[in-house]
C-alpha cells in the first residue's frame, strides 16, 4: 500500500487528489495537506475586488468534498519537508510520512521584493487570493466616494500579466457603470517589454489589440517598466530602453492601485536541499518528477520554467489553467504506473487556453503548446469571452464539488479543438 500526500489544494492539488484517486486501487491512500480550509477560485478574484461577486460565490470547503471521494485531509500549514526520510513536519510538530509527494503549492508572493508594496504593510493591492480581492473592494468603496487615479499593472519578476489586463478593464467597465470614469485616470506599468507580451513572447496578435483596447478605454502605459519603490500615493518606475538602460524616470501618483508581485517558492518547499532553483520553484523532468527525488513531482505555479526570452526588465513565463491540469494528469498517470510495476511515461501537452474577462466582453488566447514555438497561436476579442469565463468559472467550481476532474464530455469537446492534457495517452 502507497501513501500520496498532495501539498496544497488549489487550482492544481483539487484536480491531482480526485485524478491520482481515481486512477489508484482502493489499498492507496490519498491525502491532501493545505493550510486553507476553503478552495478558491483565483481567476474570480478580480470581480470580488470590484463587488462583481462575494467569497462564498468562488469558494468551496474542501474536507467534504474530498471526503465523498475517499481522500483524506489535513488543514494544516507544512513546515518542512525531510525528502530523505519521505517525512513532512506539519504546524504544531506533527510528522507525516509519504511515498509518493505531490507539490502544489502555488506560489509565494514576494511583495517584499519592492519597498512598499504590497497590500500587507505596503501601499498597492493585490488580486492572488480572494482575502487580497476583498481587502482592495473595502478601500474601492471609500475610493469610489472621492475618486482619483489608478495605477494597476505588473512588477519586475511578475510572471502572471493576464489578471493586470483584465482588472484594468473590469475597474474601467465598473467605473463606466458608475459614471466615475471620468474623474480616474488609469495608468498601466508593467514589466513586460511591450503591451500584450504576456511572458509568453506574445500570442498571435496581443499586442495589437490589447494596445488598441488600452487606447479605447483611455488607459496610458508604461512597458519595460521596473518599479523600484512605492510610496503612500506614489509608484517609482525607471523605464528602461531595449538594452536595459534607463530611459527615463516616471513618479506616478494614485488613490488606488493593484500591482501584480514577483512569486517565489513557498519556504518549507524552497528550503529542501537540490529541489529547486534560486527562487524556490521545484525542478523537474519532462514527467514532471523532481530532478533530484524520484518520488516528489510537483505541477502548477511552483515549478520551475524557464523565461520564454530574456526581457529589459525580468519576466517570468505564466501557468495557466488548462496547462496545470495537464501537468496534474501527467502525475496521476505516472505514479498509478509506478505502483502498477511500469515506467513513467505521461507528459503534460502544456496547452495553454486563457479567457479574461472585459467587463462586458473578454479576450481570449490559445496556444498550444504555451511555450514556443507553436503549432497553434491566436488570439481574440468578443463578448463571446465574458459569457465563456463567467460559465467556466460555474463549471470548475462544479468539478471541484463533484470530484471528476476531467468529465467525458470536456475531453471531447476540447479533443476537437486539438486540445488534449497528455502527449501519449
Amino acid at each position: 500500500m502507497a501513501h500520496i500526500v498532495i501539498i496544497g489544494a488549489g487550482i492544481g492539488g483539487m484536480p491531482a487528489a480526485y485524478e491520482t484517486r481515481e486512477l489508484l486501487g482502493k489499498e492507496h491512500r490519498v491525502t491532501v495537506v493545505s493550510a486553507a480550509e476553503s478552495f478558491q477560485f483565483t481567476p474570480s478574484n478580480p470581480w470580488v475586488a470590484v463587488g462583481w461577486r462575494e467569497r462564498k460565490a468562488v469558494t468551496i470547503p474542501i474536507a467534504p468534498h474530498l471526503a465523498k471521494k475517499n481522500i483524506g485531509f489535513i488543514g494544516k500549514a507544512v513546515t518542512a519537508i525531510d525528502a530523505e526520510t519521505n517525512r513532512l513536519t506539519l504546524d504544531g510538530g506533527e510528522a507525516l510520512d509519504y511515498d509518493y509527494l505531490v507539490i502544489t503549492t502555488g506560489p509565494k508572493l514576494s511583495f517584499d521584493e519592492v519597498p512598499g508594496a504590497g497590500p500587507h504593510g505596503g501601499h498597492t493591492h493585490s488580486v492572488c487570493t480572494v482575502q487580497h480581492a476583498e481587502n482592495f473592494w473595502a478601500d474601492y468603496q471609500e475610493f469610489l466616494k472621492d475618486p482619483g487615479p489608478i495605477v494597476i499593472g505588473a512588477m519586475p519578476g511578475a510572471s502572471c500579466f493576464g489578471p493586470a489586463y483584465e482588472f484594468t478593464f473590469i475597474v474601467d467597465a465598473d467605473l463606466r457603470k458608475r459614471k466615475l470614469r471620468h474623474k480616474v485616470p488609469i495608468t498601466f506599468v508593467t514589466s513586460e517589454p511591450y503591451i500584450g507580451h504576456m511572458g509568453l513572447g506574445g500570442v498571435g496578435d496581443s499586442k495589437s489589440m490589447l494596445e488598441s483596447e488600452l487606447r479605447g478605454h483611455d488607459v496610458k502605459w508604461v512597458t519595460n517598466a521596473k518599479t523600484t519603490r512605492v510610496e503612500a500615493g506614489k509608484i517609482f518606475v525607471s523605464e528602461l530602453d531595449d538594452l536595459g538602460q534607463t530611459r527615463r524616470e516616471h513618479e506616478i501618483g494614485f488613490k488606488l492601485s493593484m500591482m501584480l508581485p514577483a512569486f517565489k517558492g513557498v519556504d518549507p518547499v524552497a528550503a529542501v536541499p537540490n529541489l529547486c532553483n534560486p527562487r524556490g520553484f521545484v525542478l523537474i523532468d519532462e514527467f514532471q518528477r523532481s530532478k533530484a527525488y524520484k518520488n516528489i513531482f510537483s505541477a502548477g505555479v511552483c515549478v520551475a520554467i524557464p523565461p520564454v526570452e530574456v526581457t529589459p526588465v525580468p519576466t517570468g513565463a505564466p501557468k495557466t489553467g488548462y496547462m496545470i491540469e495537464s501537468m496534474v494528469s501527467a502525475i496521476a498517470h505516472n505514479i498509478a504506473d509506478e505502483l502498477a510495476g511500469k515506467p513513467a511515461t505521461a507528459k503534460g501537452t502544456w496547452n495553454a487556453i486563457c479567457l479574461a474577462d472585459m467587463g462586458d466582453t473578454g479576450a481570449a488566447f490559445v496556444a498550444l503548446p504555451q511555450i514556443p514555438p507553436r503549432n497553434v497561436n491566436w488570439f481574440k476579442k468578443g463578448k463571446w469571452v465574458h459569457v465563456a469565463k463567467v460559465a467556466y468559472e460555474k463549471y470548475f467550481l462544479a468539478k471541484m464539488k463533484s470530484g471528476n476532474s476531467e468529465p467525458i464530455y470536456e475531453k471531447y469537446i476540447l479533443k476537437t479543438l486539438g486540445i488534449v492534457r497528455l502527449l501519449d495517452k
